[in-house]
Protein backbone atom coordinates (compact mmCIF):
# COMPACT_ATOMS: atom_id res chain seq x y z
CA UNK A 1 0.00 0.00 0.00
CA UNK A 2 3.02 2.25 0.34
CA UNK A 3 3.40 5.11 2.79
CA UNK A 4 0.07 6.69 3.66
CA UNK A 5 -0.88 9.47 6.01
CA UNK A 6 -2.64 9.02 9.33
CA UNK A 7 -6.02 10.32 8.13
CA UNK A 8 -6.06 7.87 5.24
CA UNK A 9 -5.03 5.01 7.51
CA UNK A 10 -7.76 5.96 10.00
CA UNK A 11 -10.29 6.07 7.16
CA UNK A 12 -9.20 2.63 5.94
CA UNK A 13 -9.18 1.08 9.40
CA UNK A 14 -12.40 2.62 10.71
CA UNK A 15 -14.65 3.33 7.71
CA UNK A 16 -13.74 1.98 4.29
CA UNK A 17 -15.55 -1.27 3.60
CA UNK A 18 -17.71 -0.98 6.71
CA UNK A 19 -21.40 -1.60 6.10
CA UNK A 20 -23.19 1.75 5.88
CA UNK A 21 -26.95 2.27 5.71
CA UNK A 22 -29.23 5.29 5.72
CA UNK A 23 -30.55 7.55 3.01
CA UNK A 24 -28.63 10.61 4.23
CA UNK A 25 -25.44 8.67 4.89
CA UNK A 26 -25.47 7.04 1.46
CA UNK A 27 -26.38 10.33 -0.24
CA UNK A 28 -23.34 11.90 1.42
CA UNK A 29 -21.06 9.11 0.23
CA UNK A 30 -22.51 9.18 -3.28
CA UNK A 31 -21.96 12.95 -3.39
CA UNK A 32 -18.39 12.74 -2.12
CA UNK A 33 -17.55 9.94 -4.56
CA UNK A 34 -18.92 12.15 -7.34
CA UNK A 35 -16.68 15.02 -6.23
CA UNK A 36 -13.75 12.59 -6.13
CA UNK A 37 -14.06 11.72 -9.84
CA UNK A 38 -10.74 12.60 -11.45
CA UNK A 39 -9.09 13.37 -8.11
CA UNK A 40 -7.46 11.34 -5.35
CA UNK A 41 -9.67 10.24 -2.47
CA UNK A 42 -7.35 11.90 0.06
CA UNK A 43 -8.23 15.27 -1.50
CA UNK A 44 -11.89 14.68 -0.63
CA UNK A 45 -11.18 13.05 2.71
CA UNK A 46 -9.20 16.06 3.90
CA UNK A 47 -12.10 18.36 2.92
CA UNK A 48 -14.95 16.16 4.14
CA UNK A 49 -15.84 18.32 7.15
CA UNK A 50 -15.91 21.41 4.95
CA UNK A 51 -18.11 19.58 2.42
CA UNK A 52 -20.48 18.61 5.23
CA UNK A 53 -20.73 22.21 6.40
CA UNK A 54 -21.17 23.56 2.87
CA UNK A 55 -23.84 20.98 1.97
CA UNK A 56 -25.95 21.21 5.14
CA UNK A 57 -24.67 17.92 6.52
CA UNK A 58 -25.86 16.31 3.28
CA UNK A 59 -29.44 16.53 4.50
CA UNK A 60 -31.26 15.48 1.34
CA UNK A 61 -34.17 17.91 1.65
CA UNK A 62 -31.92 20.82 2.58
CA UNK A 63 -29.61 20.25 -0.41
CA UNK A 64 -32.61 19.71 -2.70
CA UNK A 65 -33.82 23.20 -1.71
CA UNK A 66 -30.51 24.91 -2.63
CA UNK A 67 -30.98 27.81 -5.00
CA UNK A 68 -28.77 30.09 -7.12
CA UNK A 69 -27.50 31.91 -4.02
CA UNK A 70 -26.39 28.56 -2.57
CA UNK A 71 -24.64 27.66 -5.81
CA UNK A 72 -22.81 31.01 -5.73
CA UNK A 73 -21.86 30.39 -2.07
CA UNK A 74 -20.55 26.91 -2.91
CA UNK A 75 -18.59 28.13 -5.92
CA UNK A 76 -16.89 30.73 -3.70
CA UNK A 77 -16.00 28.21 -0.97
CA UNK A 78 -12.27 27.35 -1.19
CA UNK A 79 -12.77 24.46 1.24
CA UNK A 80 -14.62 22.30 -1.29
CA UNK A 81 -13.99 21.26 -4.89
CA UNK A 82 -15.43 24.19 -6.84
CA UNK A 83 -16.45 22.32 -9.95
CA UNK A 84 -19.73 23.73 -11.28
CA UNK A 85 -20.82 20.45 -12.89
CA UNK A 86 -20.22 18.52 -9.66
CA UNK A 87 -21.96 21.13 -7.49
CA UNK A 88 -24.94 21.17 -9.87
CA UNK A 89 -25.06 17.36 -9.98
CA UNK A 90 -25.05 17.12 -6.17
CA UNK A 91 -28.01 19.48 -5.90
CA UNK A 92 -29.81 17.74 -8.76
CA UNK A 93 -29.12 14.33 -7.18
CA UNK A 94 -30.54 15.59 -3.89
CA UNK A 95 -33.76 16.52 -5.70
CA UNK A 96 -34.00 13.05 -7.26
CA UNK A 97 -33.20 11.41 -3.91
CA UNK A 98 -35.74 13.62 -2.10
CA UNK A 99 -38.50 12.43 -4.43
CA UNK A 100 -37.42 8.84 -3.93
CA UNK A 101 -37.37 8.98 -0.12
CA UNK A 102 -40.45 11.19 0.14
CA UNK A 103 -42.45 8.31 -1.32
CA UNK A 104 -40.72 5.73 0.87
CA UNK A 105 -38.14 6.57 3.55
CA UNK A 106 -35.21 4.20 3.14
CA UNK A 107 -35.77 3.92 -0.61
CA UNK A 108 -32.34 5.27 -1.59
CA UNK A 109 -30.67 2.84 0.82
CA UNK A 110 -32.79 -0.05 -0.50
CA UNK A 111 -32.11 0.86 -4.13
CA UNK A 112 -28.34 1.06 -3.69
CA UNK A 113 -28.06 -2.09 -1.59
CA UNK A 114 -30.29 -4.08 -3.97
CA UNK A 115 -27.29 -4.16 -6.34
CA UNK A 116 -24.78 -5.46 -3.77
CA UNK A 117 -23.23 -8.75 -4.88
CA UNK A 118 -23.06 -11.77 -2.59
CA UNK A 119 -20.41 -11.44 0.11
CA UNK A 120 -16.97 -12.84 -0.65
CA UNK A 121 -15.60 -15.64 1.47
CA UNK A 122 -12.02 -15.17 0.25
CA UNK A 123 -10.28 -11.81 0.02
CA UNK A 124 -9.06 -10.73 -3.41
CA UNK A 125 -5.38 -10.31 -4.20
CA UNK A 126 -4.33 -6.68 -4.43
CA UNK A 127 -3.91 -6.84 -8.22
CA UNK A 128 -7.32 -8.49 -8.72
CA UNK A 129 -9.50 -5.63 -7.48
CA UNK A 130 -11.53 -4.30 -10.42
CA UNK A 131 -12.49 -0.70 -11.18
CA UNK A 132 -16.03 -1.77 -12.13
CA UNK A 133 -18.19 -4.85 -11.87
CA UNK A 134 -21.40 -5.97 -13.57
CA UNK A 135 -23.24 -4.81 -10.43
CA UNK A 136 -21.71 -1.32 -10.50
CA UNK A 137 -22.48 -1.02 -14.21
CA UNK A 138 -26.11 -2.08 -13.61
CA UNK A 139 -26.52 0.26 -10.61
CA UNK A 140 -24.98 3.16 -12.54
CA UNK A 141 -27.41 2.55 -15.40
CA UNK A 142 -30.38 2.43 -12.99
CA UNK A 143 -29.33 5.61 -11.19
CA UNK A 144 -28.85 7.46 -14.49
CA UNK A 145 -32.27 6.26 -15.65
CA UNK A 146 -33.75 7.83 -12.52
CA UNK A 147 -31.96 11.14 -13.19
CA UNK A 148 -28.85 10.89 -10.99
CA UNK A 149 -25.62 12.37 -12.38
CA UNK A 150 -21.89 11.78 -11.76
CA UNK A 151 -22.72 8.15 -11.04
CA UNK A 152 -20.62 6.29 -13.60
CA UNK A 153 -19.71 2.63 -13.03
CA UNK A 154 -16.27 3.41 -11.56
CA UNK A 155 -17.68 6.02 -9.16
CA UNK A 156 -20.43 3.62 -8.16
CA UNK A 157 -17.97 0.78 -7.60
CA UNK A 158 -15.96 3.08 -5.32
CA UNK A 159 -19.21 3.81 -3.45
CA UNK A 160 -19.92 0.08 -3.18
CA UNK A 161 -16.43 -0.54 -1.78
CA UNK A 162 -16.53 2.37 0.65
CA UNK A 163 -19.95 1.48 2.08
CA UNK A 164 -19.36 -2.24 2.55
CA UNK A 165 -21.54 -3.42 -0.32
CA UNK A 166 -18.33 -5.06 -1.54
CA UNK A 167 -15.39 -6.08 0.65
CA UNK A 168 -12.25 -5.34 -1.32
CA UNK A 169 -9.83 -5.48 1.59
CA UNK A 170 -7.06 -7.44 -0.11
CA UNK A 171 -5.29 -10.54 1.13
CA UNK A 172 -2.80 -9.57 3.80
CA UNK A 173 -4.99 -6.72 5.13
CA UNK A 174 -6.12 -7.25 8.70
CA UNK A 175 -9.69 -6.34 7.65
CA UNK A 176 -9.80 -8.80 4.71
CA UNK A 177 -12.42 -11.54 4.55
CA UNK A 178 -11.12 -14.54 6.42
CA UNK A 179 -8.30 -12.53 8.06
Amino acid sequence: MGRIGPEYLRYHDDEWGTVLHGDRELFERMSLEGFQAGLSWITILRRRDTFRAAFAGFDIDAVAAFDDADVARLMADPGIIRNAAKVDATISNARVAAELVREAPGALDALLWSFAPPARTVAPRAGEIPATTPESVALSKELKKRGFRFVGPTTIYALMQATGMVDDHAQGCWRAAGA
